[in-house]
């Protein structure tokens, strides 16, 4: 994205009144937009409905300006996404995708991780 578009997302973001809180409005935004752009899709494949591709086409974009919001909070760019994602499935799947390969995660070290006591919960 260019930032003229970063401009014009800053400029209709809501502000939330502090960063934790702008940019999980940001995330449940995306959430959101997925969301519908899922149940586009879902119209199409469970009840054999034509896909609707210009409401699938708004919902994307709604997408994009929710990322576009999170990258102006954590002070990044489109272009910084795309070359950490290109990277990322590079490593991942240097001669193209296999499920095997997809499997492995070779992008990603092992977790160790401390097994931790059980909190109970309490109202």
């Amino acid at each position: 994205m260019n930032s003229a578009y970063a401009q014009f997302v800053k400029s209709r973001a809501k502000k939330m009144g502090t960063s934790a809180s702008d940019i999980l409005h940001a995330v449940v935004g995306i959430s959101g937009e997925a969301g519908e752009a899922l149940d586009v899709v879902k119209k199409h494949w469970a009840y054999c409905q034509p896909l609707d591709t210009a409401h699938l086409r708004e919902e994307l974009g709604d997408i994009l300006f929710y990322v576009q919001h999170v990258c102006n909070l954590l002070n990044c760019t489109f272009a910084d996404l795309i070359a950490g994602n290109v990277a990322k499935l590079e490593m991942r799947y240097p001669i193209g995708y296999t499920d095997e390969a997809a499997a492995a995660r070779a992008d990603k070290e092992p977790v160790a991780v401390e097994p931790q006591a059980r909190k109970e919960f309490t109202p």
